[in-house]
């Protein structure tokens, strides 16, 4: 006689979890889910000059705060999001005390959009890093060639908006760090 279906372990396992699990465990590449659909992060580039400019910009201010500068995981519990940003601040502590981040832990988050997921960077994750209260949200966009700062985060989206700025003018950075970041090598 076979065991009753509700003795079978599997069946107590939270899916959120288990996909998010999964996810982390891709062989060959990394992946990030954006409204339970999962994308293949494959930089350009064009992506990564960007983001080499904004952390040799940032790097001075990193070292002097104690702050750590990657492009690790984001998870957005409760959701069917699991965010790898272009870029992504947090303090050192966090990092050291290990396991998965979410967005509140940062102090900045940036990405750079491409031709097939802009509108995703644009709209999307913006309303999302709000919702869970990453305070400041850098989009450096390619396709329009400007960069727009979204800061005080709240359930409804970002309530202060500096941008957009074309390319080549500098965009200042509040504190904690508290720089122009140059934006002509974008």
């Amino acid at each position: 006689m076979s065991a009753a279906p509700e003795e079978y372990p599997y069946r107590q396992v939270n899916p959120e979890f288990a996909l998010k699990y999964a996810l982390q465990h891709i062989e060959g590449g990394r992946a990030q889910i954006v409204e339970g659909v999962i994308q293949h992060v494959v930089p350009t580039w064009g992506h990564e000059r960007a983001i080499t400019s904004i952390r040799r910009q940032l790097d001075p201010r990193l070292i002097e705060l104690d702050l750590e500068p990657g492009a690790g995981n984001l998870d957005l519990p409760g959701s069917s999001n699991w965010y790898i940003p272009d870029l992504a601040v947090v303090p050192s502590h966090v990092v050291d005390a290990g396991g998965v981040l979410v967005p509140d832990q940062t102090l900045l988050v940036v990405e750079v959009t491409s031709d097939s997921n802009g509108d995703t960077d644009r709209v999307v994750k913006r309303r999302r890093y709000a919702e869970y209260g990453a305070p400041l949200y850098l989009l450096v966009d390619r396709q329009e060639r400007a960069c727009t700062l979204f800061s005080t985060p709240g359930p409804l989206g970002y309530t202060l908006v500096d941008g957009p700025h074309p390319f080549g003018t500098s965009l200042r950075l509040p504190e904690p760090f508290g720089l122009e970041l140059a934006t002509d090598r974008f």
